[in-house]
């Protein structure tokens, strides 16, 4: 009996001390996540040599160039124009580059290989100032501002887009060769995340003093779950590019809503030559209107999640555990292909139920869309007409005023990648005004009467 108590004794014992062991190595682990075999700076862009002291992170990362797809967003080896799925896309970008390519997006691998190879650059003159977040692009400025990464960024910014890739360091490698990488976002001493793009530098100062925020330095006084959606933000944004010299602007001096933007665009007394920004001329229509980019980041400010604290590193780069090493997953992507770590976080509801509301949410917005589309090439059709029976500048200025709010609005969640999921009231409105702003300039023209006092619409134009 009593060598029955000792066994167990020992036993217990023996499996105590195994569980302490373990727990001191779980805890050794956590505090050593990373080791520095290799030294890295500000000047070390290529994502491998950062991956031989972080290769969780980096084995992550080159993940970005699979294949993901949604039912509406990511890319595959060959990115489908999305004039296939939306053929009035071409026609209101119709005089501006998007009408030549305009394709699928896919993760961040493909980012300036995609950029370089668009019909966008390679047959229309594009400034140096795309390179800003399609590259890992800050040794660059610091190179051409000798030191001085602002002033780098303006004349980059002026170059063309060719000879701003084309730029080689003092020993003649090239200075502009990798899409974003570990350095964009981390500093490289203490590898905390941080913002790097001056775009973003001068744009939250903006919109940070219009709130009231005097003084405001992001990488000082943000929070680390703000700086989880900054670095983000850093790109995932709308801008235009500035005077002559191209330099790329933030438009958040009013706030980051589409109507706030839109009316900072719509003050001249915003711009050297004191009227309106345009991008381009319409060409069906000679209205001056807006290309909306990717505004992410705005869209997102509108939206529930937003507001909750969540940031967008938590649904699209979600912590994973190695062992006792929590670490972000850098694999970019749809929280809709990893919902388990994405959502069911915070949602604890089945995979299969979240799935489906988010598939509710984008869908609605996809009829919405397709509307405000459908509304957009009709009016084209209208004013298409009036233009041919001899509308002056005069009689078209209120249609082409419409047409510039219409085409901003749809373009707005048009561009934008979530498909309204990250402010689906927000999206919903825009889209709505979109088809109200489009209807209202079709019928501005439809009801002129040009030269035999027949309305527009009567000389063949939509009933």
């Amino acid at each position: 009996m009593f060598v029955g108590v000792a066994v167990v004794a020992a036993l217990a014992a023996a499996g105590i001390t195994a569980l302490l062991v373990n727990i001191i190595q779980r805890k050794t682990e956590a505090k050593q996540s990373y080791v520095r075999l290799v030294e890295v700076d500000e000047s070390t862009v290529d994502p491998k040599v950062w991956g031989v002291n972080w290769p969780r992170e980096y084995d992550s990362y080159l993940k970005t160039v699979e294949s993901s797809r949604t039912n509406f967003g990511g890319g595959d080896a060959s990115p489908a124009e999305k004039a296939d799925r939306f053929p009035w896309l071409t026609r209101i970008f119709a005089g501006y580059a998007f009408s030549l390519d305009y394709r699928d997006r896919r993760g961040h691998g493909y980012m300036l290989l995609d950029q370089e190879k668009t019909r966008r650059v390679t047959e229309k003159p594009q400034p140096g100032a795309c390179l800003h977040c399609h590259a890992s692009i800050i040794p660059a400025y610091r190179a051409v501002g000798k030191g001085d990464v602002m002033k780098g960024f303006e004349e980059v910014c002026a170059m063309k887009y060719q000879e701003a890739r084309a730029l080689k360091d003092a020993s003649g490698a090239p200075l502009v060769d990798h899409p974003v990488s570990c350095v964009d976002c981390h500093d490289p001493k203490t590898m905390q995340i941080r913002v790097t793009r001056p775009g973003f530098l001068v744009g939250i100062k903006v919109l940070k003093e219009h709130q009231g925020v005097k003084d405001y330095d992001v990488n000082r006084d943000a929070s680390r779950q703000e700086m989880r959606s900054y670095v983000c933000g850093q790109c995932h944004v709308e801008y235009y590019f500035r005077g002559d010299r191209k330099l790329l602007t933030y438009p958040w001096k009013n706030g980051l809503k589409a109507d706030e933007i839109e009316a900072y665009y719509d003050d001249g007394a915003n711009f050297a030559d004191g009227k309106p920004y345009k991008d381009w001329v319409h060409d069906e229509s000679g209205a001056p209107v807006l290309k909306a980019q990717h505004p992410e980041f705005e869209l997102w400010n509108q939206g529930i999640h937003a507001r909750s604290g969540v940031a967008c590193a938590d649904c699209h780069m979600p912590y994973i555990r190695e062992g006792a090493v929590k670490v972000s997953d850098h694999w970019v992507r749809s929280p809709l292909l990893n919902v388990s770590r994405a959502c069911q976080t915070c949602h604890p509801y089945p995979e299969g139920e979240i799935q489906a509301r988010v598939a509710q949410i984008q869908g609605r917005n996809y009829d919405l869309l397709q509307r405000a589309g459908g509304a957009l090439s009709e009016m084209l059709d209208a004013l298409k007409v009036a233009k041919a029976a001899g509308a002056t500048d005069a009689q078209l200025a209120q249609a082409r005023a419409l047409q510039r709010k219409a085409q901003w609005r749809l373009d707005f969640i048009a561009a934008e990648n979530s498909m309204g999921f990250h402010a689906p009231q927000e999206a919903a409105r825009l889209l709505g005004e979109a088809v109200d702003y489009g209807r209202q300039a079709q019928l501005s023209v439809e009801k002129l009467r040009l030269g035999d006092g027949k309305p527009a619409a009567a000389k063949g134009g939509p009933q």
